[in-house]
């Protein structure tokens, strides 16, 4: 076989799979998307690229989603199997993996090393208020740009 990636690709299309694209990272991009996660997990809050947590936790966050920290994100079936499945493909690897997956970015080895400089009075600052509200210093957490270029600290 000449060409396994055209192949492949062209598997994808003709599944009329679009959004099993693979995550590409460069610097702290991440450029995974699909247009029913972005819609349904943007509605509340930046939709966090599937490259930071693993398969596992989000499996673990999609099984939850009636009590989805505090709120009831609950999905129709189409819709819930579509994001699983998109979050999955584009899953960050963690290797080590604990016990019990983190349900949270804030809580992943990758996030308290990437952040261990930021001050607990940045976190807890009107414009901040946790470190779950990546857009209130990455400018563009919205478009998966977490870039350190790119950061603001109210």
């Amino acid at each position: 076989m000449k060409h396994p990636k055209r192949i492949g690709y062209l598997a994808l299309l003709i599944a009329g799979v679009p959004w099993a694209g693979p995550v590409l990272a460069d610097g702290d991009r991440y450029t995974a998307t699909d247009p029913t996660w972005k819609a349904e997990c943007g509605s509340c809050h930046v939709a966090y690229p599937p490259a930071l947590l693993p398969a596992a936790s989000w499996r673990a966050v999609m099984a939850g989603l009636d009590k989805h920290f505090g709120t009831d994100a609950s999905l129709d079936p189409a819709t819930h199997a579509r994001i699983t499945t998109f979050l999955e493909r584009n899953a960050g690897r963690e290797r080590g993996a604990p016990a019990k997956p983190p349900l949270r970015v804030t809580e992943t080895r990758w996030f308290v090393h990437k952040h261990d400089e930021v001050p607990g009075a940045v976190w807890k600052s009107v414009k901040v208020k946790s470190p779950s509200n990546c857009a209130a210093c990455h400018t563009g957490a919205e478009r998966g740009d977490f870039d350190e270029d790119n950061l603001r600290i109210p």
